[in-house]
């Protein structure tokens, strides 16, 4: 049975085979925990700290400044519940924006009802970006935090980090990134950001599930979460996760070695991926959601007037995609992203996600958008029956 074509590199990235490689002696041969001095646990020590220089390399930050983490979300909650604990002697407001990934808007929700923080959610404009000047005027006196992703997992649009983080600056306030989908896919340097702290997450660039890293700049105090003993310099207990952490560690290695070039070619396929749709529907029909230029280069989102994008991919079984909606008891609801930009009901529901990766090809993009294409006629002929008011 043929696989169908793979676009949702978004949601999750293949195991690169270089990676896996790598991984393996760990799996077998070098299995000693790395907190042991003798034999078996020094090449193990050595292996994740080489990891952790690959890893801080791809960033622009130093080995002392990287924490190994089970994720994004566990990067997320250590950043934002930690900096949050260590700092609310000094206040206890914390400034987010309103399409952040849930393991932000729901951590911040936390604060908000357990520990009696306060949380400004800022709007976005039609693209997808937020403005720095909403984010100077949200700044009070009891501001410690600033945490706007660096790229949409939605959308793709891509945020204004680095002017952010010069109002961090100028203020004296703390500034996290969530970088889970931009890392690998477009530069990501955290003195040109200005960041203090960024999330990478392991499965969003061809390493595994179960792994992801924070970046936490040299000096700064955040509580752990995670007590035990003194791994991760006391910053994260829990015996290492040691393959897993090899796996990002080449996983960033490889990241950074083929970024410009892949960049370029996964733009290229995605932007005829676009081209093509249009083409077959008419430029009438769909919708570009996102920044067109300020978007990470694999992300294509679009709306197709008068089609519901979960009945399209339901018919199109060669296709693996998503809608950026989710189904609610029985009704299928918008994406919140989506409805957050400004968009209608009617085209939020007729959204696609179609995010390509390392091993797309022009192949693949020419049969998708013929099926797209079909499948989206047939269904626009019915349009009047669908209810948008469900």
């Amino acid at each position: 049975m043929t696989k169908p074509i793979y676009f949702d590199y978004n949601a999750t990235t293949p195991i690169d085979p270089a990676v896996r490689e790598a991984m393996l002696p760990y799996l077998g041969e070098y299995f000693g925990n790395p907190s042991t001095t003798h034999a078996y646990g020094q090449p193990v020590k050595e292996a994740v700290e080489r990891a952790r220089q690959q890893v801080a390399s791809l960033i622009g930050a130093t080995l002392e400044e990287v924490i190994f983490t089970s994720g994004g979300s566990e990067s997320d909650n250590q950043a934002i519940i930690g900096t949050a604990l260590a700092n609310q002697h000094k206040g206890k407001h914390i400034i987010t924006m309103q399409i952040e990934h849930p393991a932000v808007l729901n951590t911040c929700r936390y604060l908000e009802e357990r520990l009696g923080f306060k949380v400004t959610y800022l709007p976005v404009d039609r693209y997808g970006l937020v403005d720095p000047g909403d984010i100077r005027q949200a700044i009070t006196k009891e501001t410690i935090l600033i945490t706007i992703m660096h790229a949409n997992n939605e959308v793709g649009t891509i945020e204004p980090i680095a002017e952010i983080g010069s109002i961090a600056r100028e203020r004296g306030i703390l500034f996290h990134t969530d970088a889970a989908q931009s890392c690998g896919k477009v530069p990501v340097d955290v003195n040109q950001l200005k960041v203090d702290l960024l999330t990478i997450a392991g499965h969003k660039l061809y390493a595994p599930k179960g792994i992801g890293a924070l970046f936490v700049r040299k000096g700064i105090q955040i509580d752990s979460l995670i007590h035990g003993a003194g791994q991760e310099k006391g910053r994260r207990a829990g015996t290492e996760n040691v393959p897993y952490m090899v796996g990002l560690g080449k996983a960033c290695e490889l990241a950074g070695q083929a970024l410009s070039e892949s960049r370029a070619k996964v733009k290229d396929l995605r932007d005829k991926l676009c081209q093509r749709i249009v083409d077959g529907l008419g430029a009438d029909k769909v919708h570009l959601n996102g920044h067109p230029e300020r978007r990470l280069p694999n992300t294509l989102n679009i709306s197709i007037r008068g089609v519901v994008g979960d009945e399209l991919l339901n018919r199109i079984p060669e296709i693996a995609a998503s809608t950026g909606a989710a189904c609610h008891a029985g009704s299928t609801e918008p994406s919140s992203v989506l409805l957050k930009m400004g968009l209608s009901r009617e085209l939020a529901l007729g959204a696609l996600r179609l995010t390509l990766g390392r091993w797309s090809t022009y192949d693949e993009i020419d049969t998708a958008a013929e099926l797209i294409v079909k499948q989206a006629k047939l269904l626009s002929r019915s349009a009047n029956t669908i209810d948008y008011s469900i």
